[in-house]
């Protein structure tokens, strides 16, 4: 039987899909809800998978591996595995460095 994990978003995980959404919503609403529901559906199948996802490459060249990656074009979907949950602390756009963004959001603390 598939162990099962628990899926919990990050506040700034929240931030980040919730500006995501409001951008495509002011093109189109309904493509807003499109790209939310696909993101939701793939990150709630880490609850059952969550090694799917790759260890993010930016970060192993840093000696980083504790965090792992989806790909949802043109975003990535930024987790670790801690037990049995899986924490989801980030989504942004592919073409963006993932140090950068995490050392921005460590410094601005």
């Amino acid at each position: 039987m598939t162990r099962k994990y628990d899926v919990q978003w990050a506040d700034t995980a929240e931030k980040d899909l919730e500006s995501i959404i409001s951008y495509i919503a002011n093109d189109s609403v309904e493509q807003a809800l499109r790209v939310l529901e696909i993101i939701r559906v793939k990150a709630e199948a880490l609850n059952r998978f969550p090694d799917r996802g790759r260890v993010v490459p930016d970060l192993t060249e840093q000696g980083i591996t504790l965090y792992r990656e989806l790909i949802i074009a043109p975003w990535r979907l930024l987790y670790r595995i801690s037990g049995t949950t899986v924490y989801v602390l980030a989504v942004f756009d592919s073409r963006r460095n993932p140090e950068d963004i995490l050392l921005n959001r460590f410094l601005a603390r």
